[in-house]
C-alpha cells in the first residue's frame, strides 16, 4: 500500500457517525418527495417502499457492523470494506462508482436545499414584485460557501456545523408531528392515491436515496477513535431510528391532507406544520446537514483509491491520496468532488440525479450484503466478528438490491453495471498483481465440496453402482517423461469422472524430499495448466511404489468418495516398467480395484479418432467397462470427431447370439455406436488374438484389451508392434451396469 488510510487525528466518536446517517436518512427526500410518495401510492404502498428499502438497508447495517468488527477499518469507508474482501480489482471498480454516486450526492442536496426558499421566494415576489426565475441563483453560491467551509476547515468544522444542522431538523419534525391537518381535509382512507398514479416502483426510485445514510457514516472510518465500536452502533441505530420516523411521517401525511394536496405542494408538510416556516428551515437544514455529509464522505473514499494505486497513473493516484494536515485532510480530492457537484448543479434534475444515486448506492448494498453471506459460508477462521449478523439476512440483501436496481430503471440498471465491468477491465489491465476476488470464494467452494463430499460419503452404495463414473488415481515416477497416462486421466475426468495424478517420489520424507516434493507439483501444475485439465494434481513421497499404492488407495479422493480404478501406465520400449504394475495387482484385487494398464507406443493417440474395443469371451466381466470408458474418452473436445468400433471374438458357435446381445446393449444403454461399426470375428485355436488385434487396429488412435488372468495377461500386454498406436488393457473388479 502506497500509504496510510488513517487520519493522524481520529478523534471521532459514534455520535457522529449515527448524525452523518440520521441527517442523511431525514434528508431532501424526506421534505421534498415523500407527500409525493404517499399520494401516488397511498399509506400502504408508501409502508411497502419504507419496508422493501429497508430490506436491502437493514441487511447491509447488520453486514456492516458484523465486517467492521473482524477488521481494522480504516479511511474510505464502504469502498475500504469492499476492496478489502472482493479484491483491489473489484473494489475498486465499484469504489469509482461510488465515489460519484457520493460526489452528485452533494449536488443533490445542494439543489434540494435551493428549494427550500420557495416560500421566501413567493413572498418577495407577491410584497416586492421580486420573482428569482432560477433557483441556481441560490444553489451555486451556497456550494461555493460549503467548498470554502470544507477546504478551509476540513472535517471538524463540517462536524460542528452538522450538531446545529440536526438539532433544526429534529426540531422542525416535532413541529410537523404536533400539526394539524390542512383546512377542509377529511379523513380518508389510508390507501387513497391519486389517479393515474406513478408506478410502484418508479415511486420508490425516487424515494430510495432517502435510506442511503448508511453509507456516509461509514465514510468517516478513517477520522474514528474505534471504528469497530462507532460503525456499527452508529449506522444500526440510525437506519432503524430513520426507519421509524418514515412511518411516523407517511402516516401523519395520510391523515393530514388529501392525494392530490401531496402531489400538488412538494412543501406540504408547512401547511400541517404547527409552525409553518420550520419546515423550510428544516428541509435546508436536512439539505445542508446532507450536503455536509457527503462532501466529508466523497473525497475520502477517492482518498483511499488513490491511496491503493487503483488509477492507472502513479502521478494521479498520489495527487488523489495527499492529505492536508495533522488529521490528513483530502484536501485535493476535495477539489474534485466539490468540481463534480458544481457540474451536476449546473445542469441537473433532482429526480435524474435521485435515480443515479440510488443505482449506484443499490450496488454498494449488494456488495456489502455479497461479502457477508460469502465469509458466513467461506468458514474462515480468521473471520471472527465480535458482531454476528445472520447468513440469510446477508443473502435476501444482496438478492434484493440486484432485484430492485433492475425493478426501478433496466438502462440505468444495466448502465451502472457496463460502467462497473469496463472499470474493472482497465484496472485490471494495469494493475494485474491487485488480485483478491479469488480469495473470497476459495472458502466458499472449499465449504461447498465438503458438504458435497459429505453427501457423496452417505450415498447408498447399490445407488452408486447403478450408476458408475470412474474414480481413477495414477501414481507414476515418469510424470516428466511421458503424458500420456495424464492426457488418458484428463479426458476421463473432463465431464463424467475424477482424475487423480500423483507424482511419485522415491524416498524418505526429508526435508530435502519435500522441497523436491512442492518443486514436482509446481512444475505439474504448470505443465497442466495449459490443458486446461480437471484432474487433480498431487506428489507422494515413500520408500517404494508399493507402498505408495497402498497409502493412496486408502484415501478419499476429490469426489467425496473412494476412489474405484487404479491407471499403470508402460512405455512399449520400456516394458520393465509393467512389472510396477504386475507386482502390485494382488493389491487391487483385494481392495476392490477395477485396474487399467495403458501401454505407450511413439504414436501416442494419433488422431484421437478410432477408439477399438475388443470382446472376448473372457470379458463377460470387463465387456461394460470397456464400452463406458470408450464412450467417457469421447466425451471431450479433443475426440469430438472420434467413434468406436466394437470387435467381439468369439467361437464360431455364438458368434449370432453375441451380435444380438451387444446390439441390445448398444440400443437399451442409447450408445453412440453405430451397428456397422460391431464386428464378429470367429476364432479358433490356429488363430491367435494378438495378431488379428495387430492386424485390423493398426489404424486404431486408441485399442482397449481385457484381461483376467494376470498369467494370462503378461503375455497379452507385450509384443505389440511400434505400428500400433497406444493400448489400455482394462480388467474391472466386477461387471458394469448400463442403463
Amino acid at each position: 500500500m502506497a500509504g496510510t488510510l488513517l487520519s493522524k487525528n481520529n478523534n471521532f466518536g459514534t455520535m457522529p457517525v449515527f448524525m452523518t446517517a440520521i441527517s442523511t436518512i431525514l434528508g431532501a427526500i424526506l421534505f421534498l418527495r415523500f407527500g409525493y410518495a404517499v399520494g401516488h401510492v397511498g399509506f400502504f404502498g408508501i409502508v411497502g417502499i419504507i419496508i422493501l428499502g429497508h430490506l436491502v438497508s437493514i441487511p447491509t447495517a447488520l453486514a456492516v457492523a458484523e465486517i467492521a468488527t473482524n477488521q481494522k477499518v480504516q479511511g474510505g469507508g464502504a469502498y475500504y470494506i469492499i476492496s478489502r474482501s472482493f479484491g483491489l480489482n473489484i473494489g475498486g471498480a465499484i469504489g469509482i462508482t461510488m465515489y460519484m454516486s457520493q460526489a452528485i450526492s452533494v449536488a443533490f442536496y445542494v439543489i434540494a436545499f435551493a428549494e427550500a426558499f420557495d416560500p421566501l421566494i413567493q413572498y418577495m415576489a407577491d410584497n416586492f414584485g421580486w420573482l428569482l426565475y432560477d433557483k441556481r441563483a441560490i444553489s451555486l453560491p451556497t456550494m461555493g460557501l460549503i467548498a470554502l467551509l470544507v477546504l478551509r476547515k476540513g472535517a471538524n468544522i463540517g462536524m460542528k456545523a452538522l450538531y446545529v444542522v440536526v438539532v433544526l431538523l429534529f426540531l422542525s419534525l416535532l413541529f410537523f408531528l404536533f400539526g394539524h391537518p390542512i383546512d377542509g381535509h377529511t379523513h380518508e382512507h389510508l390507501a387513497a392515491h391519486i389517479d393515474n398514479p406513478d408506478s410502484f416502483f418508479f415511486v420508490f426510485t425516487i424515494v430510495f436515496p432517502a435510506f442511503t445514510g448508511l453509507a456516509a457514516g461509514l465514510g468517516l472510518s478513517g477520522d474514528l477513535r474505534d471504528p469497530k465500536k462507532s460503525i456499527p452502533q452508529g449506522t444500526i441505530w440510525a437506519t432503524v431510528i430513520g426507519m421509524i420516523i418514515y412511518l411516523i411521517i407517511a402516516y401523519k401525511l395520510a391523515i393530514s391532507a388529501s392525494p392530490e394536496d401531496l402531489v400538488g405542494d412538494q412543501l406540504i408538510m408547512q401547511r400541517i406544520s404547527a409552525w409553518g416556516p420550520i419546515i423550510p428551515i428544516g428541509l435546508a437544514a436536512a439539505c445542508l446537514s446532507s450536503a455536509l455529509g457527503s462532501i466529508m464522505v466523497a473525497p475520502r473514499t477517492l482518498q483511499a483509491i488513490g491511496l491503493d494505486e487503483i488509477f492507472p497513473s502513479l502521478h494521479v493516484n498520489k495527487w488523489f491520496a495527499k492529505g492536508k494536515g495533522t488529521s490528513n485532510e483530502p484536501f485535493n480530492s476535495s477539489l474534485i468532488s466539490i468540481a463534480i457537484a458544481f457540474f451536476f448543479i449546473l445542469i441537473g434534475d433532482v429526480n435524474m440525479v435521485a435515480q443515479i444515486i440510488a443505482m449506484f448506492f443499490m450496488v454498494t448494498y449488494g456488495a456489502i450484503c455479497l461479502i457477508s453471506f460469502l465469509e458466513h459460508f467461506a468458514a474462515d477462521p480468521s473471520y471472527r466478528p465480535t458482531f454476528r449478523s445472520r447468513w440469510y439476512y446477508s443473502l435476501l440483501g444482496a438478492i434484493l438490491s440486484v432485484w430492485l436496481m433492475f425493478k426501478m430503471n433496466f438502462s440505468y440498471a444495466l448502465a451502472s453495471i457496463i460502467i462497473m465491468v469496463l472499470i474493472y477491465y482497465v484496472i485490471s489491465h494495469y494493475s494485474k498483481e491487485k488480485k483478491g476476488f479469488q480469495n473470497l470464494f476459495r472458502g466458499l467452494v472449499f465449504q461447498l465440496s465438503r458438504q458435497l463430499q459429505v453427501i457423496a460419503q452417505r450415498a447408498e452404495k447399490e445407488e452408486l453402482d447403478k450408476h458408475w463414473r470412474p474414480f481413477v488415481i495414477c501414481i507414476s515416477r515418469d510424470s516428466f517423461k511421458r503424458r500420456a497416462a495424464f492426457d488418458l486421466l484428463r479426458w476421463l475426468s473432463y465431464k463424467y469422472g475424477f482424475g487423480t495424478y500423483i507424482h511419485f517420489i522415491e524416498g524418505f520424507l526429508t526435508q530435502e524430499t519435500n522441497e523436491e516434493s512442492v518443486n514436482s507439483l509446481n512444475r505439474l501444475i504448470n505443465l497442466a495448466s495449459g490443458s486446461r485439465s480437471r484432474v487433480y494434481l498431487d506428489t507422494i513421497i515413500s520408500p517404494s511404489y508399493t507402498s505408495a499404492i497402498a497409502q493412496v488407495i486408502q484415501l478419499a479422493g476429490i469426489s467425496g468418495r473412494g476412489n474405484n480404478m487404479i491407471l499403470f501406465e508402460f512405455s512399449r520400449s520400456e516394458p520393465e516398467g509393467l512389472s510396477e504394475a504386475i507386482n502390485n495387482y494382488s493389491i487391487m484385487t483385494s481392495t476392490n480395484f477395477d485396474v487399467c494398464v495403458l501401454n505407450t507406443s511413439f504414436k501416442g493417440f494419433g488422431y484421437r479418432k478410432e477408439v477399438h474395443l475388443w470382446i472376448t469371451s473372457e470379458d463377460y466381466e470387463n465387456a461394460n467397462l470397456m464400452i463406458l470408458m470408450a464412450y467417457i474418452i469421447l466425451g471431450h473436445p479433443e475426440w469430438r470427431k472420434g467413434f468406436i468400433r466394437i470387435f467381439a471374438v468369439y467361437d464360431e458357435s455364438v458368434l449370432e447370439e453375441r451380435r444380438e446381445g451387444l446390439l441390445s446393449l448398444i440400443k437399451s444403454g442409447r450408445l453412440p455406436i453405430s451397428p456397422t461399426n460391431v464386428e464378429l470375428i470367429p476364432i479358433d485355436e490356429a488363430n491367435k488374438l494378438k495378431d488379428i488385434v495387430t492386424e485390423k487396429s493398426a489404424d486404431a488412435d486408441l485399442t482397449i484389451i481385457g484381461f483376467r488372468d494376470l498369467d494370462i495377461a503378461i503375455e497379452k500386454f507385450t509384443g505389440y508392434g511400434d505400428n500400433m498406436a497406444n493400448i489400455l488393457f482394462i480388467n474391472s473388479f466386477k461387471e458394469k451396469i448400463i442403463k
